[in-house]
């Protein structure tokens, strides 16, 4: 983990990369957030969104379907938002809500990368001190 970078993150960031971490669709952000942050409109979430998939930190995908070995339906990352669209669906406020319908297919889902390991996680190293 980069310490110095996750302190660096302010409250709202830190919920949108733990939202991405907890394989969850992007409403689910509305749990880690803030009292403050829960009433700003989704344009401004977006706008602190942003910054974090551009960091290469985040992905931002559709839900797709996904059928295990043993035939039990489920659910697993689909295709990225490409980059030039996320503004526009990240203005939808549906795309902030559950689905009515139950079915997350093509829900709107945070995707922790790589990148993002580094900062919300602790690195054998600093395990180690």
């Amino acid at each position: 983990m980069s310490e110095r970078e996750w302190q660096a993150l302010t409250k709202s960031e830190e919920a949108f990369m733990v939202n991405s971490y907890e394989i969850d669709i992007l409403a689910g952000v509305w749990g880690d957030l803030d009292d403050d942050d829960q009433s700003r409109p989704v344009n401004e979430l977006a706008g602190i969104l942003l910054p974090l998939v551009d960091r290469g930190w985040i992905e931002v995908r559709r839900v797709a379907p996904w059928t295990s070995p043993s035939g039990e339906k489920g659910f697993q990352h689909g295709e990225l938002v490409p980059r030039d669209q996320l503004p526009a669906v990240l203005e939808g406020a549906a795309n902030w809500e559950y689905p009515d319908d139950g079915s997350w297919i093509g829900a709107v889902t945070l995707v922790e990368t790589e990148a993002g390991k580094r900062i919300t996680r602790v690195s054998p190293e600093e395990m180690a001190e």
